[in-house]
């Protein structure tokens, strides 16, 4: 496996740290392999970026064959939309180095979490188009090719997760202008990618109402989507394993929700057939 690290600078001039997971191509069938790959992007409410969404997550794409990257964007007191020109950065980092890391360009998934979720969906619609052209980047040659997504950040309404607004938008929380254009399920079109997303119904800090809405909007522009809802567990369980769990406790141990990373191994392999 090659390891590669890059930091990002920001457009306010935070560092951002893109890190990439290359299976090593050694046979000489394998030197002409282009893999699908997955760029995972951590929650934290835009106030942190979580360690246990990040590596570990990367690490079970990469043992299920697909070049794999994280990235740790800037958060508060950065504010939007420095994050997602940070992502627009890392997705032409991935295409522009295809041939390289042995990836297929037209393969690239970004998985989010929780905050990291709105911020990869923010990428995949149309949310973000504005600004990412008007940070030197074509919205079409940074999109992904699918979006993945475990108890995301959606909606910016009555039930959006209030903090990671707060976060994003600082002084312009309150301004209805602005959360409209960052509310994802009024930006989903036919250019938003096939979606894959998960959710616990007992979700006490991001409801689950939030994948609910995307789903009807997927619905109603005509976007592939699958979605699971689990009846049992919290927020931010990452895999919902003991490896993942809060400080190694038995607190975000949840075996019904488990079988998440498999069903989205499994997409991956159906969509990019």
């Amino acid at each position: 496996m090659q390891y590669i690290e890059r930091n990002i600078t920001g457009i306010d001039g935070a560092e951002a740290r893109f890190v990439g997971y290359i299976i090593d191509n050694s046979s000489e069938i394998d030197l002409q392999r282009r893999r699908p790959a997955v760029l995972v992007v951590p929650g934290g409410g835009y106030e942190m970026t979580s360690d246990r969404e990040a590596e570990p997550i990367a690490l079970q794409f990469l043992a299920a064959g697909y070049q794999a990257f994280v990235l740790r964007y800037s958060v508060w007191p950065s504010t939007y939309p420095t994050a997602l020109i940070e992502a627009a950065v890392a997705m032409s980092l991935i295409r522009d180095n295809a041939e390289e890391w042995h990836v297929d360009p037209e393969a690239i998934v970004v998985c989010g979490f929780s905050a990291g979720g709105h911020l990869a969906a923010n990428l995949a619609t149309s949310a973000g188009d504005e600004d990412i052209r008007a940070n030197g980047f074509d919205p079409d040659a940074v999109r992904p090719n699918g979006l993945m997504l475990a108890y995301p950040v959606i909606t910016s309404g009555p039930l959006a997760h209030r903090g990671s607004f707060d976060h994003l938008l600082a002084d312009a929380a309150s301004n209805e202008d602005a959360l409209h254009k960052l509310s994802i399920e009024e930006h989903v079109d036919s250019k938003t990618p096939p979606v894959f997303v998960w959710h616990t119904m007992p979700d006490d800090c991001v409801p689950v109402e939030n994948t609910l809405m995307l789903v009807s909007a997927c619905k109603k522009a005509g976007v592939s989507v699958e979605a699971h809802l689990f009846p049992e567990g919290g927020h931010g369980l990452s895999l919902g394993t003991q490896e993942t769990a809060w400080g190694g406790t038995e607190d975000n141990v949840v075996p019904t929700v488990q079988s998440w990373m498999n069903l989205a191994k499994d997409w991956i392999k159906r969509t990019f057939a």
